[in-house]
């Protein structure tokens, strides 16, 4: 099916079963223990062994000599993997350093060995007892040394200008010029990257951790240099990802390996120490904004630039892209700055470039509220848009940001905010609120899926999208319900195995909408299917309770499989809509935050978020999944960083005693707000992503808020105690 025209009225309108708070199919499995993931396939095939993954000891130079004696003469070791009988790898296209190093080494903890043994015990044993010399060479590990040696725009992502900048911003009688930075941070999600590998012959079956099936088929039989049908992954539960397991990682490329070497399947799951260095992680950014308006708190000239370093072929952190499209204003410059640095590859986390571009154009945005003494809302609609501020007259498809604004502001008590900051208190606290914009762009991606109707009248749903804990089983039975007409219990939905269909996949806030647009075009081609079966007319049909009637006539939905079970298989792909609107979420984001004033301590309070993201599949889920977000954002304005160690080129506290997230008792009191949105132009779902939205803006809310109890302005993430202490008011 072909999506290039808006979407007309359809059966999903419905909205017997989408856009119902159901609750999770998976959801009594996981309660139960009972839902397998990569690592606990126990009974997926027999004689599995178990690796233990070395990582290296330095970011860059040579293994200059490796000893495996003692490793191979500990008890039950299999065999050891190493780059020189690994035999001949190719590199996937999505990953910039190879997942098994040696003798050149890329990065810190790159895999550069995989013991093989009996039992897992056996095998960290034997792992301890292998000595690695290495020639070290210097590596660049300071992304603010790199910016002041002097870092141009990629070849591949010039800087964007309209009108004349900086004539405009010269001439503006009110100016913030700012720099802001923010920390490398760790997707630290509660599942390591596991995988287990088992070889048929020359054929090989993998059960892994991934987020993306398809993207890992494509890879995993490049880097092996294997034809796809000599490759089956499956990935049915994730236990969460970030971004973090959107590609390839060593973990399945050493699994498999390791099993070929080892004559029997191999387990291999990445000690948590690793992931943070093995694996990727949001690159640090250096950003700076200017801003130009007049006195009435027009934009009149909008500026950022952002640095971040990456590996050799890694990209940079694209922190810029919100500002291209997010406040009116006839002057503007964005571009993106990527030094080369030899630390672990940066790549997608949840909201690449926004969820690190609004912590700073967000506060910025305060900050010129309060030289032109405009309140923060106001001033933020003041200077909403409704096209595309770099190319006039292109709209937004939808956009109610102005709604998410006025509404969180009445709903929050926002009118009680006092404008003098440090001025609030509750016996030693100090109260402030905040808030932000949230953005994020809705993407759309080609995705599909088979649908089956049984003979008992169930209806089979199969793709490769990933149920990362967001909910997709649930939403994709829901989607197949309603439009085949059967109570939810009547549809079985199985995820993430690379012989099925390919889908969009989880990642980029894509999934959901597009995943489901697959499958409602496979449902479309099985309604037809069903009518023609039936005898029916399939332009009048109503399909209901287990039964398609028309005009005068009820079937049972069931007689159309009377014969024999019937299949239909579809893709939906999208056209040029997205080029001639402009596709986006919004949310309104407002905290209260209460700060110590002897302590500096600070401890959120309240939350909440008002999102508009076209039409909620599941409000159930779609609020945990805000919920989550807003967590997530709390976590990277007052704790998330991965520190660098400067001089050895790693991140020091790689594991979650060290990589500190929120818990419980920093989560306070939150609310979700979804209004009323349908979106005809992104699908014909009518719907939209909003799990990464949910991030989107929270951390600036929290920057906000604390300059509004404390009067202090940090521009440096996280908002730790030191920032704070010997600047709180007397």
């Amino acid at each position: 099916m072909r999506f290039d025209t808006p979407a007309t009225t359809n059966p999903i309108d419905r909205l017997r079963i989408v856009g119902q708070p159901v609750d999770r199919i998976d959801g009594p499995l996981k309660v139960r223990g009972a839902a397998p993931y990569a690592y606990e396939q126990h009974a997926a095939v027999p004689n599995q062994a178990y690796g233990w993954v070395i990582g290296a000891g330095i970011a860059r130079g040579r293994i200059a000599r490796m000893d495996l004696e003692a490793a191979y003469a500990a008890p039950g070791v299999l065999a050891i993997l190493t780059a020189e009988n690994a035999g001949p790898l190719d590199k996937g296209k999505r990953n910039a350093a190879p997942l098994l190093g040696g003798p050149e080494i890329t990065h810190y903890h790159q895999a550069i060995a995989l013991v093989i043994a009996r039992t897992f015990e056996q095998a960290r044993d034997a792992a301890q007892r292998i000595t690695v010399s290495y020639a070290k060479e210097e590596g660049a590990f300071d992304l603010a040394e790199a910016r002041a040696e002097g870092v141009g725009p990629s070849k591949d992502s010039p800087d964007s200008k309209v009108g004349d900048f900086d004539t405009a911003f010269a001439q503006a009688p009110v100016q913030l010029d700012a720099t802001y930075t923010t920390p490398d941070q760790s997707h630290a999600m509660m599942e390591p990257h596991a995988s287990l590998a088992a070889w048929d012959g020359d054929r090989l079956e993998v059960w892994t951790s991934n987020q993306m099936v398809a993207w890992a088929h494509e890879d995993l039989a490049k880097t092996l240099r294997l034809k796809k049908e000599q490759v089956r992954i499956r990935s049915p539960y994730v236990g969460g990802g970030f971004g973090g397991k959107l590609f390839l990682r060593a973990d399945v490329v050493l699994a498999a390996l390791g099993a070929r070497l080892a004559g029997q399947p191999v387990k291999v799951a990445l000690q948590r120490p690793l992931i943070a260095n093995n694996t990727t992680h949001r690159p640090a950014t250096i950003q700076r904004i200017r801003l130009g308006a007049s006195p009435d708190g027009k934009l009149t000239a909008i500026a950022h630039e952002s640095w971040s370093g990456n590996v050799e072929g890694g990209e940079e952190e694209n922190a810029i892209q919100q500002t291209r499209l997010l406040y009116a204003g006839a002057n503007r410059l964005t571009g993106t700055r990527l030094a080369h640095l030899d630390l672990p590859e940066g790549n997608a986390m949840r909201a690449p470039g926004e969820a690190p571009g609004l912590l700073a154009l967000e506060v910025a945005m305060d900050e010129m509220a309060e030289k032109l003494g405009i309140d923060p809302v106001a001033f933020r609609i003041l200077n909403d848009t409704q096209e595309d501020p770099e190319k006039p007259g292109r709209p937004f498809s939808q956009r109610q940001l102005v709604q998410c604004l006025r509404l969180g502001a009445e709903r929050f008590g926002w009118d009680r905010r006092k404008a003098q900051r440090g001025t609030r208190r509750e016996g030693r606290w100090l109260i402030g609120l905040g808030m932000a914009v949230g953005f994020r762009n809705n993407m759309v991606e080609k995705s599909g899926a088979r649908v089956r109707l049984e003979r008992d009248g169930t209806v089979i749903v199969e793709t490769d999208m990933t149920d990362i804990g967001t909910g997709s089983y649930t939403i994709i039975a829901q989607t197949a319900a309603e439009m085949m007409g059967v109570a939810l219990d009547r549809v079985v939905v199985r995820l993430g195995d690379s012989s099925f269909p390919a889908s969009a996949g989880s990642g980029g806030q894509w999934g959901a909408n597009t995943s489901t647009a697959g499958v409602y075009a496979a449902c479309v081609k099985l309604r037809e299917q069903v009518a023609q079966a039936l005898g029916l007319n399939s332009a009048d049909l109503d399909f209901a309770d287990g039964m398609v009637r028309s005009g005068a006539r009820s079937i049972p939905l069931a007689d159309a499989a009377r014969e024999g079970a019937l299949n239909a298989e579809d893709v939906i792909e999208f056209g040029d809509l997205q080029k001639r609107y402009q596709q986006s979420t919004f949310a309104g984001h407002f905290v209260e935050v209460a700060v110590d004033a002897a302590t500096a301590e600070v401890r959120v309070r309240r939350m909440l978020a008002v999102c508009a993201a076209g039409r909620i599949l599941n409000p159930k889920s779609a609020r945990s999944q805000v919920i989550g977000a807003m967590t997530m954002g709390l976590g990277a304005a007052l704790m998330e960083e991965l520190a660098v160690d400067r001089r050895q080129g790693f991140f020091v506290n790689h594991d979650l005693a060290g990589y500190e997230v929120p818990v419980h008792a920093d989560v306070p009191r939150q609310e979700v707000i979804f209004l009323d949105e349908t979106d005809p132009i992104s699908s014909p779902m009518k719907a939209k992503g909003v799990g990464e939205l949910g991030l989107c803006g929270v951390g600036a809310a929290v920057a906000n808020a604390i300059h509004n109890a404390t009067g202090i302005r940090v521009r440096d993430y996280p908002i730790t105690l030191d920032k704070l202490l010997d600047r709180l008011p007397g």
